[in-house]
């Protein structure tokens, strides 16, 4: 099946985040699998939006390490420890993550030079189990803010509907 990529990009954020919440339902609906969503999503999202990177790193031991998932963009690190850089720190804390400026973040790993900014979501499943993090890269500073993580937030509910 051929699905429409969005680019909502021109569109104000909050508007854009319902279009693309919506999209996303549509497309996935009758899935199960998580790393159908995962891929699925990460495309949507990335296209949407044209970030610099967007992807998933799941949870392959729990409370010590990601691996990168499915992802848009250039060649991601493969692994990130929990409480390293800003995706480990999102898993370790279970909390999203916003930061405008990557250089002021400590500890940030570098993946791709280009990054500038930068928000992290954890991602449950349908028993509250952290399954892994939705990691969004942009070339500029403050790219993401309050309205960003809300709209990924509720992306990511697709996985505690769905996957378990």
């Amino acid at each position: 099946m051929a699905e429409i990529m969005l680019d909502l990009r021109a569109r104000p954020k909050a508007a854009a985040y319902d279009e693309l919440s919506a999209h996303v339902a549509a497309v996935l609906e009758g899935i199960t699998d998580p790393v159908a969503g995962m891929a699925t999503i990460s495309a949507l999202v990335h296209y949407a939006f044209g970030y610099l990177w967007t992807g998933f790193y799941r949870v392959v031991e729990p409370e010590r390490l990601l691996r990168i998932g499915p992802y848009q963009g250039t060649v991601g690190c493969l692994e990130i420890a929990f409480g390293s850089g800003v995706c480990g720190t999102a898993a370790a804390d279970r909390r999203t993550v916003i930061v405008p400026d990557v250089s002021l973040f400590p500890g940030h790993i570098i993946c791709d030079a280009r990054t500038r900014s930068e928000i992290v979501i954890p991602v449950t499943d349908c028993r509250g189990t952290l399954i892994g993090v939705l990691d969004i890269d942009a070339d500029h500073p403050g790219a993401f803010g309050a309205i960003d993580a809300e709209g990924l937030e509720r992306i990511v509910e697709w996985f505690r509907r769905n996957s378990g």
